[in-house]
């Protein structure tokens, strides 16, 4: 069975009369992807400052690693890695003496450090570059220097805030490819994000947080399912198939110009079943059939409110 990275319960946090954190549950198995979302204001921010002992919490416990982040502090930092919104590089500096500046502060010994500076470069295909100053850098190049330094202390855990923000598709895609592989190799990535899409692409499991409360919380499948508004698409060859389908399935929606019939389902293995079946029963072919469910859009917007199109969900 695998072990919890990092567990809360009841963590709370106030600042003054401005409750931010309500009691809030988290746990997040190791070796996986959990993707925390909400709208401005929720405490997205807040929790990762607790979780990363930046912050005191004013309520509940926080393990993470094993150990407890009110009294195990230099614990918990020695088994994390922190990438924030901005790539925190220094841009006078090429991109191998930024790494070379987080091998100093871990104070490697003999040749290790510059080992582990070659096996960066070369993972995160920087190794033309790593002699030119990291202000020439691209914006995604910058992106995979800033996690590159992250990993120079090995961390069993990295929190990403936003780690795409900027980015174009190209390197962003790029960005969830090692992303994947991090996970691979057997870390554990708590993300935040403001494209639900990829938390959609990458995470194992998502927490919605909203007004300090963790509101809902599943596996991406498990939270669209929550929503209605999934259905199955049906497509027929011609009108008599279609309006013979459209007598044995109540509910449904023909659209007779496109000879498509959409019947409210939850996408479930059951009622795929029971569908196929009736529409065989009655001896109705189907020239193509495709399941839609609500996307992580709709699914924001039913929880929180707040249209995740419009609404910037960073902090």
């Amino acid at each position: 069975m695998t072990s919890s990275a990092i567990t809360a319960s009841g963590l709370k946090k106030a600042y003054k009369d401005k409750v931010v954190l309500d009691g809030i549950d988290l746990d997040v198995r190791a070796g996986t992807i959990f993707s925390l979302l909400g709208p401005n204001g929720a405490g997205k921010t807040t929790t990762v400052n607790v979780l990363t002992t930046l912050l005191s919490m004013d309520g509940g416990t926080a393990r993470v690693a094993g150990y407890d982040v009110a009294t195990e502090t230099k614990k918990v930092r020695s088994s994390i890695g922190v990438t924030g919104q901005f790539a925190s590089v220094d841009e006078l500096l090429s991109g191998r003496e930024n790494l070379q500046l987080m091998v100093d502060l871990q104070h490697f010994k003999g040749t290790e450090g510059k080992n582990v500076i070659e096996h960066l470069l070369r993972r995160f295909d920087l190794a033309e570059a790593a002699d030119k100053r990291a202000s020439t850098y691209s914006g995604g190049m910058r992106r995979k220097l800033d996690l590159a330094m992250t990993l120079v202390g090995r961390p069993q855990i990295i929190f990403l805030d936003e780690p795409t923000t900027g980015l174009d598709p190209r390197s962003r895609r790029t960005m969830w490819n090692i992303v994947r592989e991090l996970v691979a190799d057997g870390m554990t990535i708590f993300l935040t994000t403001q494209y639900l899409e990829e938390a959609d692409q990458l995470a194992d499991r998502i927490a919605v947080l909203d007004q300090g409360k963790v509101v809902a919380e599943g596996t991406p499948e498990q939270l669209k399912r929550k929503i209605p508004g999934g259905h199955v698409q049906l497509r027929f060859a011609d009108a008599a198939q279609l309006q013979a389908a459209v007598r044995v399935l109540p509910g449904s929606a023909p659209d007779e110009e496109s000879l498509i019939l959409r019947v409210p389902s939850d996408g479930g293995v059951k009622s795929m079943r029971g569908l196929l079946d009736r529409l065989d029963e009655y001896a109705i072919d189907v020239e193509e059939f495709t399941v839609r469910m609500p996307d992580l859009d709709d699914v924001f917007l039913a929880l929180t409110g707040h249209d995740a199109k419009t609404e910037v969900v960073t902090k």
